[in-house]
């Protein structure tokens, strides 16, 4: 089963998600676009873990505890970050508590057997990704849109996904819902 760990975010917000996507998408060719339903920002990629398993790593979320915390989505931009871009993403702007956060699920799931992530986190929520597209329209797109910022989105839990791939791209299931401490009012 493969998993992941994630921040849901409001249907307001995958909505204007959504519109980015709708402009850019006549342009490129090859691409799975991100479902509005399924927007999120990851905040730890599992990967594949046994059925048996999975009771462990919720029993584990369930010990991450924190507060509540606001965070803003700010910029477009592209991986890898040099040559043809692989996946478009809205940027979050910089947070010390969802960096806190990821880092106690880290330790959290690591101090239960995981492999700890090697690789640098760079909070995104992934847009698109291309399999090929007019790489001039899209540094034109991303040069145009550089200033998108969204309001602060209240940020009052975290959830477990299971993800299947398919043909038209993966289709997540939640599997658990960890909520944060302190409620936080929309912006």
């Amino acid at each position: 089963m493969r998993t992941f760990i994630a921040i849901d975010l409001p249907a307001d917000i995958r909505r204007k998600i959504t519109n980015l996507i709708d402009l850019l998408q006549p342009a490129t060719s090859k691409v799975r676009w991100a479902r509005p339903d399924g927007v999120h920002l990851t905040l730890k990629f599992i990967g594949e873990v046994d059925n048996g398993f999975l009771p462990e790593i919720r029993r584990a979320l369930d010990t991450v505890h924190t507060r509540s915390f606001y965070l803003s989505l700010k910029g477009l931009g592209h991986f890898p970050l040099r040559g043809n871009p692989e996946v478009l993403w809205a940027g979050v702007r910089p947070n010390d508590e969802l960096l806190r956060l990821r880092k106690k699920i880290e330790t959290t799931l690591t101090g239960r057997g995981l492999p700890p992530d090697t690789r640098k986190f760079h909070p995104h929520v992934t847009l698109a990704r291309i399999r090929s597209a007019d790489s001039e329209y899209v540094g034109q797109y991303l040069a145009g849109n550089s200033l998108f910022s969204m309001p602060e989105i209240p940020v009052q839990g975290f959830s477990l996904y299971a993800s299947t791939l398919t043909p038209d791209g993966a289709v997540h299931h939640l599997e658990g819902s960890y909520p944060l401490e302190g409620l936080l009012e929309a912006e």
